[in-house]
């Protein structure tokens, strides 16, 4: 195990933190810690950092109540960096967004891979920038209502495509449908792991369901 006075802290005595969702793998937040700092957060088990900011000791969700509990803590090669994996308690984001990272910046068209998250996260910078000409800037600008009947809309459209058998078209209805349902999602702060978490519990449920019918 590396000690606190064996890791290499800059100028000011801090070092970059890189969090991580254990769970997802997922990078959620950079943040910085002094030698005080990494200390309460392995006394504690939860994230406390230096904000450079305020100048002082910030425990991550003291006032919002997302909390980052600790899972491990590594420091890279050259012992500068750390990486610390976290189980949260809720979004990473002071702007409610699962991570903070979801401004892009470049993206190849051939080696990056489509995940929901990803498109969530998209949304996420949609929301927050508001970029013109973009259709989901509509939606955001316009609000609930209008995001509620899209989906309303995207439903229908769905049953009609199923109904008359059309894979391919079902396909394409409930891929809208589904971009819509993440606006909304986004709109109301609804991350995608508190729909994750919703299914798992619903998976437990449905399994002890069938064990009490095999009895």
């Amino acid at each position: 195990m590396i000690k606190i006075d064996e890791l290499k802290f800059d100028e000011k005595g801090l070092i970059p933190a890189i969090v991580e969702d254990a769970e997802t793998g997922k990078v959620v937040m950079m943040a910085y810690m002094n030698a005080e700092s990494l200390k309460i957060s392995m006394e504690e088990g939860m994230t406390c950092f230096w904000s450079r900011s305020r100048k002082c000791l910030w425990r991550k969700g003291e006032t919002s109540g997302n909390r980052q509990h600790i899972v491990s803590i590594t420091s890279d090669c050259d012992n500068d960096t750390l990486l610390v994996k976290v189980k949260k308690d809720g979004p990473a984001c002071h702007t409610g967004a699962d991570s903070c990272f979801f401004n892009p910046v470049y993206e190849s068209e051939t080696l990056s891979e489509f995940s929901l998250d990803n498109l969530y996260e998209m949304l996420v910078g949609r929301k927050i920038n508001k970029p013109e000409g973009s259709y989901t800037t509509y939606l955001f600008e316009k609000g609930i209502d209008k995001i509620l009947k899209k989906v309303g809309e995207e439903s229908t459209e769905v049953i009609i495509a199923a109904k008359a058998n059309d894979k391919a078209e079902t396909i394409y209805e409930v891929a809208d449908l589904c971009y819509h349902i993440m606006v909304m999602m986004v709109e109301m702060g609804i991350s995608v792991d508190d729909i994750k978490k919703e299914l798992a519990s619903r998976h437990v449920i449905d399994k002890k369901v069938k064990q009490e019918k095999m009895v």
